[in-house]
């Protein structure tokens, strides 16, 4: 090693884990502590959500976005259902029938509980009737005035024809009755002259008999005519007569409901009307037989039968009384679980009948919107947009502020049917969507709607502070879910561990985790452990083990990857030196498991233009972060070894077995380390893995995934056997970010194993080459010795041989040319 080196330690044991001490949990287990209400580490999402629903203006309605797993949907269950307690029951809705026009239902809003009240009172109604109507057109009283109307018509008919007859029989003219009509014919002595017989009558009499034949039959044809007229006055004064006892039947019926909601302004309007239907229908109660009176029937009915009575029911499609699931009263909330268009805004179903769709109001069912109405409705924001017609027509019934019932096929104009058009319902609700970061940053950008109508975003953090507070709150949260779950207690040592695994997810050992999901799992798996090692209380050897067993359940994947390094298929080398290669480090996620993989980057130079190669960028697998860090690599080496002249050479780098696509810069200083033991021709001890990131000016950057690349090349160093001359050299940006495996310190504490963390890429080439990485002097130039003299001298003896090639082969000299010429001319 260069005597000029300087050395840069390892970091201690201490820094690679931060440890949870126990004795500061003033608690011997979780049965000590006051379990958490409420939510841990998401203070502005809360904050968001009051300011929400407190707001009462419209658009005020909340996006909660966040990663899955923060408490997203149970949080906002939460302070909705606080606040829906609080707030007023709201009106019943219901759909009753519009008798002037039967396509246009009437939406009723009734008080909290009445609407079911409505339609009990309806159908007792229709009962009565069905009994009163019958009885009263059955009646002796009804019977006697209807034949006295009858005997008047009979009269008055018998009247006319006596009068016309007396006066045909002084004029010798007889009325006889025909099967088809009446005819008047001449009479001698009170016989019916024959035609012959009336022929032979002397001229003169003929044509008297014939005046008075005129005359008479002139008289029958306006008796004939007055006979309809005559049936038509009777059928109205029979109607009029039936409308009076139908008044007279249903009026102390129809009155008993009015004196009963007559503080119900809606209602009475409509018993009017059902009042006069019920007159201008009596027909349909006299003639249903008593065996199919209200008889339930599939789907419509006949006319004439107890589906006429249909038109009197009340569709009620929101009931808040307390028979209906709401004992408790407030304000409903509503969480859909599948928002289709029909889901959400309703829909009104058809019967098929002899060929036909029918349908009416009876058949429309209410969707998520009518039963939130007044109150909330919670709704999944990527399972709303992936129903086709949803996401605009919940715009539009917020825009709107009611609910209009259409279908698909109405929307786009396709159907052509008469179908019911109900009337639309006012709507007041606040709707709540859950999803990612993503939708709602996309729904922005691309919905001009939606920052109108959702206002508000509760912005859910996957983190937290590690502090005092934030420990206090995780033990306190445990607490809760052993009390809400009934598990075993943890003890001081189940806490301390927990809290050290959430830094771990995080990846951060100044950070927790807000991602409950997996802490809650975490407990429970913990638990099974402790129930089944026969432990009443859950200690960190259970907490333990659970990471484990659920670690092997996940790793099979990066076991077959090791077993291919271990056996030579995929190359890695682990001790030695080699110029132009080292070891860099990469994490592979599937699913929630993540691990970190080595890998093999070789660089070639050779004279050229000062161009970079990305191997992986020609055969288009290289990804533009990764083509990016290649760039800043070029420009880190012209900005350091191109200020006196042009970089001559060509530089190729490759990820060595690779067959897939490579992406982000964290490899790029692990590539630019390759470059310059290429360059300089020092080799690289091949027993150090490198990871980070590297700006222009030579600083070593933040990476992500540090604990699974440390511990990725560990495992292959340990299977090799550790020679203590191994590790991982990191940035020192990701030192706060370490929670390694307690395998992984061990070896440190025990020096077979070391970490570095660095600022410069100078810091790292020492490291990895054992030489100086050197520094220009006052006539900028590099030490003796150091790797950036030996990457300067190399470049300067690129450039020139390729000024020699440019300038061609040198012009032999004079003397040899006259010597030539003389030899010649001897």
């Amino acid at each position: 090693m260069n005597s000029d080196i300087k050395t840069l330690k390892a970091l201690d044991a201490a820094q690679l884990y931060t440890h949870c001490p126990v004795n500061d949990l003033d608690f011997k287990t979780t049965a000590d502590i006051k379990p958490l209400e409420g939510i841990i580490g998401q203070d502005r999402a809360v904050e968001a959500i009051r300011f929400a629903i407190g707001m009462l203006h419209d658009g005020y309605n909340l996006f909660a976005f966040g990663p899955e797993g923060t408490g997203k949907s149970s949080t906002v269950r939460r302070y909705l259902e606080q606040e829906a307690g609080k707030q007023p029951t709201p009106d019943d809705w219901c759909y009753v029938n519009n008798f002037e026009d039967t396509h246009k239902p009437r939406a009723l809003r009734l008080p909290s509980g009445k609407a079911v009240e409505l339609r009990h009172d309806m159908e007792r109604l229709v009962d009565e009737l069905q009994a009163t109507l019958p009885a009263a057109f059955e009646s002796e009283d009804y019977n006697q005035r209807k034949q006295a109307l009858e005997d008047e018509l009979k009269h008055e008919n018998e009247e006319a024809f006596t009068k016309l007859h007396q006066a045909a029989e002084e004029k010798e003219i007889a009325l006889v009755r025909t099967p088809t009509s009446l005819r008047l014919m001449p009479t001698k002595n009170g016989e019916v002259l024959s035609p012959d017989d009336f022929n032979n009558l002397p001229e003169s009499v003929k044509k008297k008999r014939l005046k008075a034949l005129e005359a008479l039959e002139d008289q029958l044809e306006e008796i004939v005519a007055h006979i309809p007229k005559r049936e038509k006055e009777h059928r109205e004064k029979l109607r009029a007569f039936n409308r009076d006892v139908t008044r007279r039947a249903v009026g102390h019926l129809i009155q008993e409901l009015e004196m009963k909601w007559t503080n119900v302004d809606v209602v009475m309007p409509y018993l009017e009307d059902v009042r006069n239907d019920v007159i201008e229908h009596v027909d349909d109660f006299l003639l249903v037989p008593e065996s199919t009176q209200l008889a339930p029937v599939e789907g419509l009915s006949a006319h004439r039968s107890s589906g006429s009575f249909r038109r009197y029911h009340v569709n009620v499609l929101v009931d808040y009384s307390s028979a209906s699931g709401n004992p408790d009263k407030g304000a409903p909330l509503v969480e859909e679980e599948h928002p289709s268009l029909p889901n959400l805004v309703g829909r009104i179903e058809h019967l098929s009948q002899m060929g036909t769709l029918v349908t009416d109001f009876n058949m429309i069912k209410p969707g998520a919107l009518h039963r939130a109405n007044g109150g909330y409705l919670v709704l999944d924001a990527r399972r709303i947009l992936l129903q086709p017609f949803a996401w605009e027509n919940l715009k539009r019934a917020l825009r709107a502020g009611h609910i209009r019932m259409e279908s698909p096929a109405e929307s786009l104009g396709l159907v052509t049917t008469v179908s019911l058009e109900p009337e639309p319902i006012p709507l007041t609700v606040k709707v709540v969507l859950l999803g990612e970061p993503i939708l709602y940053f996309l729904l922005s950008m691309y919905d001009p709607d939606f920052k109108e109508l959702f206002k508000v975003a509760a912005d859910f953090a996957d983190r937290m502070d590690r502090d005092a507070s934030g420990i206090n709150n995780y033990a306190r949260l445990l607490a809760s879910q052993v009390e809400h779950e009934n598990l075993r207690h943890l003890d001081r040592s189940a806490v301390a561990r927990v809290v050290e695994q959430g830094a771990r997810f995080t990846s951060d050992a100044e950070k927790l985790t807000t991602h409950m999901a997996s802490v809650v799992d975490l407990v429970r798996e913990a638990n099974y452990w402790a129930g089944r090692s026969k432990s009443k209380i859950v200690s960190a050897k259970h907490v333990q083990k659970a990471i484990d067993a659920k670690n092997y359940r996940s790793d099979r994947y990066r076991e077959l990857l090791q077993e291919e390094i271990q056996r030579g298929t995929l190359v890695i080398h682990t001790e030695g030196t080699k110029t132009g290669e080292t070891n860099a480090l990469s994490v592979l996620q599937l699913d929630s498991f993540m691990f970190g993989r080595p890998s093999r980057i070789s660089a070639t130079v050779s004279m050229g233009k000062g161009d970079v190669v990305d191997i992986e960028r020609q055969v288009e697998l290289g990804g533009p972060l990764h083509s990016k860090g290649i760039m800043i690599l070029e420009s880190f080496l012209t900005s350091r070894f191109g200020q006196d002249g042009p970089l001559a050479l060509t530089a190729r780098i490759v990820f060595e077995q690779s067959y897939g696509g490579i992406d982000g810069d964290s490899a790029s200083s692990t590539e630019l380390y390759a470059l310059l033991s290429a360059i300089s021709g020092i080799p690289i001890k091949q027993g150090i893995a490198v990871t980070g990131s590297v700006d222009q000016k030579g600083f070593v950057q933040a990476i992500g995934g540090v604990n699974e690349k440390i511990e990725g090349f560990f495992d292959i160093c340990a299977h090799r056997k550790l020679t203590g001359t191994q590790g991982v050299i990191i940035p020192a940006a990701n030192v706060k970010h370490l929670m390694l495996r307690a395998d992984v310190v061990s070896a440190v504490e025990a020096g077979t194993f070391h970490v570095w963390a660095i600022n410069t890429i100078d810091e790292g080439i020492e490291i990895l080459t054992g030489v100086s990485a050197g520094e220009k002097n006052a006539r900028g130039e590099y030490p003796i010795g150091s790797v950036n003299r030996a990457v300067a001298r190399t470049l300067r003896q690129f450039a020139s041989k390729a000024r020699s090639f440019v300038a061609g082969p040198p012009p032999p000299p004079t003397n040899a040319i006259i010597k030539v010429q003389s030899g010649h001319g001897d």
